[in-house]
């Protein structure tokens, strides 16, 4: 059944309100006045006035709610649509994969409730620096991300102010050695970034927000996440996803501005634990083991 959240109670409870109001208003205008004359009288401005003015309010709000409700399901259709292509496609899987290349980065800044901004919400992973350190990053025992150096051994990506390509790396820093107001016990994972003079990885890795504006209109947003041979060009893994905002940015629901976020719990396939880049990476690209 399609719910229309907190607006559908709020409508359900003024209306009871209003009709409770409406038999008490008869009620009165039958017992209160003493002749049948004004009983009639009374009756008829009652009726008048709940018939013009809030009878009209509310038939008002009831038309708006029905709306809402087509449009709801309507944009539920289309989702469910789009979700029959939706899924994780794994072709070929390679072992000991050295390092990668990341065709684009994603960059700073998060949008939680653009309406139109095809910026891949779906995939929105963490941006910048922190988006490159997750390919970087060992695995604990639990298979969670660590401070620890391990994952590829490097990352490649073009400056995009630039047009260069630069290899980042990562190691363990103990600001403690040269800044004393540290505790020994700190450590921070750091980038190094230089200019990759070698050739580019055999591997690539991009996303693409694959939204229409139609899509866009009810909320839904698309995203395709791709591992390419760059030397043959063929697709080694695929993952199309999509969310929807079933508030459809309402106020009601919390507003636009965390539209996005909410969408995250309406999503096919259901959105991942964080570091979702790195995870579907490695199911075709795996990392060189360490001994």
């Amino acid at each position: 059944m399609i719910e229309l959240g907190p607006g559908a109670d709020l409508f359900r409870m003024v209306g009871a309100i209003f009709w409770l109001v409406v038999i008490g208003a008869f009620v009165a205008a039958l017992l209160i006045p003493k002749t049948r004359t004004n009983k009639a009288i009374a009756v008829t401005a009652v009726a008048v006035l709940f018939a013009v003015l809030p009878g009209r309010w509310f038939w008002e709000m009831k038309r708006e709610a029905d709306g809402k409700k087509e449009r709801l399901a309507k944009a539920e259709a289309i989702f469910q649509e789009h979700c029959k292509t939706a899924g994780e496609k794994i072709y070929r899987t390679v072992d000991g994969v050295e390092g990668i290349l990341l065709m684009k980065v994603r960059p700073n800044g998060q949008n939680h409730g653009d309406q139109f901004k095809m910026d891949d919400p779906y995939g929105d992973d963490l941006r910048g620096d922190g988006y490159i350190e997750t390919f970087l990053r060992a695995r604990d025992e639990k298979g969670h991300l660590s401070g620890k150096v391990g994952g590829y051994r490097y990352v490649e990506a073009i400056d995009q102010e630039n047009g260069k390509r630069y290899r980042y790396t990562g190691r363990v820093d103990q600001p403690w050695l040269r800044d004393k107001r540290y505790g020994e016990w700190v450590r921070e994972f750091v980038l190094d970034k230089n200019h990759a003079s070698s050739p580019a990885p055999r591997y690539g890795v991009t996303y693409d927000d694959i939204s229409t504006p139609d899509d866009r209109v009810y909320w839904i947003a698309g995203s395709s996440l791709k591992v390419i041979d760059l030397k043959t060009n063929e697709v080694v893994a695929e993952r199309i996803g999509y969310m929807m905002d079933r508030g459809q940015g309402a106020l009601s629901t919390g507003g636009s501005q965390t539209a996005w976020l909410r969408a995250r719990r309406h999503a096919c396939p259901p959105l991942p634990a964080p570091h979702q880049t790195r995870n579907f990476v490695e199911k075709s690209l795996k990392t060189i083991k360490e001994n």
